[in-house]
């Protein structure tokens, strides 16, 4: 004998309506009583069954969008070429300092403005954030001048220090992490050949659409930025140092601070490579996020070397707490 008890407390707190789960659990305790002298029943009953608690636990399970906030943070990727390494001594054009470029950064500004951010985040390591925010209290104060302060050319002060003290935010916060080193430690392994031709083309193509406009002086520093940030720029970067080093087997990479090589797998050397860079990405997804939690940001505007945007656009949209913002909706054409 056995003492027959309908479902109890856990059934409920699964998810389980007592009537739904009774029917099924009644077939299944007396089966002598739901199917003798009807075996044809049997195999409907147990679907029946079956899908029955796939339904309890499907009307249950937590969806992604459920996962995160019914308002979810914006995030706006700017990619950035680092305005240090574009100045050349002989060539004003270059040179984000010269009245001409102040005022044109000035406009982007501006239309970067319109975004409304409460959070501008840049690529520098926590480690250094006391020293920027430092920095920042002394420009905030009109006490340091960005032209003539060492770095001073650098995108997180042009652009990010401009746009925090415009729009009164206490400073900017650091979200890189460590993990930084050159496309070029890929230099040797089978189908090799694929990505080296892939990365001339990028050279090419960079050179010719978003570099040489600027230093001809045919391009505005919005038209600058707004080149770099077209969805299929970033695209092709992302392609290049995400998907296409995947092909290269059978090698080694060069030697590099940054790559620890004991865990470099050579049959997977180009793997191991992109590996590297996703890596990083993914701390600095880290970085951003826990700076969300810790301020309550709900408009962040991240300034991040452009190679990165790729990767982190698609880390950002597949988290169901954030929406991604295109760039190239706020800035000009002008």
């Amino acid at each position: 004998m056995y003492e027959e008890r309908g479902p109890s407390a856990v059934d409920a707190a699964m998810g389980c309506h007592p009537a739904t789960f009774g029917r099924f659990y009644h077939l299944f305790r007396n089966p002598r009583m739901s199917f003798f002298g009807r075996f044809d029943r049997l195999p409907f009953a147990i679907l029946s069954g079956l899908l029955a608690l796939a339904g309890c636990t499907a009307s249950k399970a937590p969806s992604a969008t459920a996962a995160g906030s019914p308002n979810p943070t914006s995030i706006l990727l700017l990619g950035s070429n680092h305005l240090t390494q574009l100045y050349k001594a002989n060539n004003p054009n270059s040179d984000v300092l010269t009245p001409r470029r102040q005022a044109e950064l000035s406009a982007m500004c501006d239309q970067l403005q319109r975004y409304r951010p409460d959070g501008i985040l840049v690529e520098e390591v926590p480690e250094n954030q006391g020293r920027l925010d430092s920095l920042f209290r002394l420009y905030r104060q009109d006490k340091l001048d960005l032209n003539t302060m060492p770095g001073g050319r650098n995108e997180i002060y042009q652009v990010g220090f401009v746009l925090a003290k415009r729009l009164g935010l206490p400073g900017v916060h650091c979200v890189n992490a460590p993990g930084g080193t050159s496309q070029s430690i890929l230099s040797e392994g089978q189908n090799i050949g694929l990505y080296e031709q892939a990365t001339t083309e990028w050279r090419a193509f960079g050179a010719r659409t978003i570099d040489q406009p600027l230093l001809a002086g045919t391009t505005t520093m919005s038209q600058y930025y707004r080149a770099m940030n077209e969805p299929a720029t970033v695209q092709r970067l992302h392609t290049l140092v995400y998907r296409t080093p995947a092909r290269v087997t059978n090698g080694t990479l060069k030697p590099d601070p940054m790559v620890d090589a004991a865990f470099i797998n050579p049959k997977y050397v180009g793997a191991e490579f992109i590996s590297v860079f996703f890596n990083r990405d993914l701390k600095v997804y880290s970085n951003v996020v826990a700076t969300q939690l810790a301020t309550r940001q709900r408009r962040q505007l991240l300034i991040m070397g452009l190679r990165h945007v790729g990767s982190l656009h698609g880390i950002f949209s597949t988290d169901p707490a954030y929406q991604v913002v295109a760039a190239n909706n706020y800035l000009g054409r002008r």
